[in-house]
Parts: structure tokens; C-alpha cells; sequence
């Protein structure tokens, strides 16, 4: 058995802060709100329903993994956040069309109580939103202050024992890295100097890790992928993770791609095309900030398939992405995935997905589980990017010059030895043999 790794147990409240209370945000609040009250059950959360198997297939140990790590428990979640409107929880819930009004009524008093506090916007980065309760600052520097007095004011507020980051707004526009972005010097000089090539997510991001608060970015935006806030996160010893939810078509995606990728068919094409009428839609809508989405959507099958390395299979690949802003659909949205695969001889087939998916229903176990996964790798002492936890991101943040890895399945085996390794299990690597060695595999 290997030596366990000294984690701390999850005393005391976790203070839960999101920037971006919008559908998904009120979807993650209100479920954790009516599972606590036992009107629901936590479904798609691998923290709370999970199983994990320890130890030989012989010894039949497969413990919930709540039970198993130790994670922050439901009840002691305090949830809060900054919203660019004003709207309560539950009126902001109630807009998002997402849940059932007479489940948001059952619990409309905890959600109530929960007001945004004004946030860090910059239209600029966000064109198609007009921000109405956003702060006034003078410089991004001082802006970034303000964030950081807020999650200060929060923990003390709420008695809280540790507090975590994660980003549920807007996909911002496209933008690399600059050369502010390659030092935290740099980076905080640009803050100073009101730099336009920091975007309100790196403010938050910035602001969470010099206090030391991990963060994890729910959106494609560069964020904390940029060498500054990594450097950052090392030297407060805080964990990252990102980035861009794996909901709906994507996850469909990195479930059927390494599939086809195992039984060596060929792929020609893959064209997707979605349907989403939500505040994300909405935001999409403008090419800008669609380009940050599509890059993020467009490396997924090319890390599965490596081209490079099958060319035969998949050098010809075609890979193409719509997202349009469709308002009657709301929350619901809808995708569709032709894939024109070829087998033995050269032969063509077909495969059609008509995937109707509820975007923030799928997104709002994602939140909960990084969050309490993050706050778990830092009660076990490990820093920067986490990435046993690119199991939840459709482009996961990586150390340089690593490539990404998007095979669902080869996800889960990383994030589940990581934390198999964090308690002194050994790893399960499917290797042993039954008939040699008793039910090592």
C-alpha cells in the first residue's frame, strides 16, 4: 500500500463564490439548496454518487468517494458570488427558466437571501451584455483589490474556514497571451497601468490567488492559462484548474471519439452544429466571443484522434462547429453531430446524434465537484494546475509544453489514482492478472 499523503480534514464552512450568477450558477445553488432539504438528489455529481474501487477486484471495496476522501459536506456550504445584475438567486433562477417554479418556491427564501455583490466587467470583453451593478474603479489594479476585499468581507461575513473561486460568466473574446502575461511582475504592472489585455476573469482569478483561494475557470477564457497566475499559484501554494465546463455536445464527443479511436475506424468528417437560447447563447452570438468557444471545441478531437500519428485514420479529418443563438430554446439547448467514419476495406458509414441536452443541468454538478475538489487539493497541499481534474473541462489546463489529454475514460483513471495516491491506496493501472496474481487487475 502506498504511503498516504497528509490532507486535512474539511472543518468547519466552505464558502462557495461564483462569478456569473446566472443559469448555471442559480441551477448549482438551487440543487445543492433542495438536496440539502431532501426535495432532490445530487444526480451527475461524482463526489456525491460515485463509487471508487480500492484494492484487488477480490476484495469488493468500492466506497462512496465521499466517503472516501474528505470532502467539504453539503450542509456546510456557504454560497455566494458577483453577478453583472442585480437580480437575487431566485430571481435570477426564476429568469433562467432552467428549473421547476414550484421547486425554486420550496426553497425560495435560501435562495432570496443570496444578493450578488457588484462585479468586475469590462464590456469590452463582453459586448453583447450590458453590465448594470458593476463596480467603479480607476485602475484594474485597484479593481482587483475591490474582489479581493470582497471574498475577505464574505469569509468573515459567513464564519467561513476556507472559501473557493469558480467562474461561471460569460465566455469572454478571443485573445492571447501577451507579454504582460508572462511574469506576475508584468502582470501586475499591466494592472496598474489599466491594461486592455486583461480581461475581467484574470481580475477575478488574480484576485483569488494572491489571498491564496483556488480557482477553477468554468469558461474557455485564457484566464489563469497564461504563465503569470500559474507563477502565482505556486508561489501561495493555491490549485487551478481549467478550463470551459464538458457539458452537452463535447461531452458526447470525448465519449464516442475514443471509442471509435480504439477500434482503429477512420474518421473523414465531424460537423456539429447547436441550438442555445440562454444568456450564453446570447453572448456567443457575437463572432468574437464564438471564436473563444470554437477553439476550445475544435482541439478535442484532434488530441483524440493525433492525426499526426494516424494519418491513414484521421490526416484527412474534417472537423467543423456551428453555436447559434436560437431564443425560444432558452436553456434547453440542442445539438446534432454528422460523423462520416470508414472501416475495413475503406468502406463508408454513418453516425447521426441528435443530442437534446439541458445545458446547466449537465454543467451544475460539474461546479459543485471542482469545488470541492479544489478545495481538497489544497487541504492536501498541492498547488497550481490540477490536472487529475481536466476529467470536467472541454480544454484542459496542462503544465507547458504537455498536451492536453481528452479521452473521458483516461480522465477518470487520472483523477481517480490521484485520489487513491492522496489516501494511501495503491494505483490501479488494469495491468495484473487474475490467474497470476489473485485479482491484481
Amino acid at each position: 500500500m502506498a504511503k498516504k499523503q497528509q490532507v486535512q480534514d474539511a472543518k468547519g464552512k466552505l464558502g462557495i463564490l461564483i462569478p456569473g450568477l446566472g443559469a448555471v450558477a442559480t441551477t448549482v445553488i438551487a440543487g445543492v439548496e433542495a438536496v440539502k432539504k431532501g426535495l432532490s438528489q445530487p444526480t451527475g455529481s461524482l463526489t456525491q454518487t460515485g463509487s471508487i474501487r480500492l484494492g484487488k477486484r477480490t476484495e469488493n471495496r468500492s466506497p462512496k468517494i465521499k466517503d472516501f476522501v474528505p470532502l467539504a459536506d453539503l450542509n456546510d456550504i456557504v454560497f455566494g458570488g458577483w453577478d453583472v445584475y442585480e437580480d437575487n438567486v431566485y430571481e435570477a433562477a426564476r429568469k433562467a427558466g432552467v428549473l421547476d417554479p414550484y421547486l425554486l418556491k420550496a426553497i425560495q427564501p435560501e435562495l432570496e437571501a443570496l444578493v450578488p455583490m457588484t462585479a468586475a466587467f469590462d464590456k469590452n470583453f463582453v459586448k453583447n451584455l450590458d453590465g448594470t451593478h458593476v463596480k467603479e474603479y480607476d485602475t484594474k489594479y485597484n479593481l482587483a483589490l475591490a474582489v479581493m476585499d470582497d471574498i475577505k468581507n464574505f469569509k468573515a461575513q459567513h464564519n467561513c474556514d476556507r472559501i473557493v473561486l469558480v467562474w461561471c460568466g460569460s465566455t469572454e473574446i478571443f485573445h492571447e497571451a501577451a507579454d504582460i502575461h508572462d511574469t506576475l511582475a508584468k502582470f501586475e504592472q499591466a494592472l496598474k497601468d489599466n491594461d486592455s489585455r486583461i480581461a475581467p476573469s484574470m481580475i477575478y482569478a488574480y484576485a483569488a490567488l494572491k489571498l491564496g483561494v483556488p480557482f477553477c475557470n468554468g469558461a474557455p477564457n485564457l484566464t489563469c492559462d497564461i504563465p503569470a497566475l500559474v507563477q502565482l499559484a505556486k508561489e501561495t501554494h493555491t490549485p487551478i484548474g481549467g478550463k470551459d465546463f464538458k457539458t452537452g455536445q463535447t461531452l458526447m464527443k470525448t465519449i464516442l471519439a475514443p471509442g471509435l479511436h480504439a477500434r482503429a475506424l477512420g474518421v473523414q468528417g465531424w460537423f456539429s452544429t447547436n441550438i442555445l437560447g440562454n444568456r450564453d447563447g446570447w453572448v456567443l452570438d457575437d463572432p468574437d466571443n464564438f471564436k473563444t468557444k470554437e477553439v476550445s471545441k475544435l482541439g478535442v478531437l484532434e488530441d483524440i484522434f493525433r492525426p499526426d500519428l494516424n494519418p491513414e485514420l484521421y490526416g484527412d479529418l474534417y472537423h467543423k462547429i456551428r453555436i447559434n443563438y436560437y431564443p425560444p430554446r432558452g436553456d434547453n439547448k440542442e445539438s446534432w453531430d454528422n460523423i462520416d467514419i470508414f472501416g475495413w476495406m475503406g468502406y463508408p458509414m454513418q453516425i447521426k446524434i441528435n443530442f437534446l441536452c439541458r445545458d446547466s443541468i449537465l454543467a451544475a454538478p460539474i461546479v459543485l465537484d471542482l469545488a470541492l475538489f479544489i478545495d481538497l487539493a489544497k487541504r492536501a497541499g498541492m498547488e497550481g494546475v490540477q490536472e487529475w481534474l481536466s476529467f470536467y473541462f472541454k480544454s484542459p489546463q496542462t503544465a507547458p509544453g504537455l498536451r492536453p489529454e481528452h479521452d473521458i475514460f483516461k480522465q477518470l483513471i487520472k483523477l481517480e489514482n490521484t485520489l487513491r495516491y492522496m489516501m494511501g491506496e495503491d494505483l490501479i493501472t488494469h495491468l495484473g492478472l487474475d490467474y497470476y496474481e489473485e485479482g491484481e487487475a
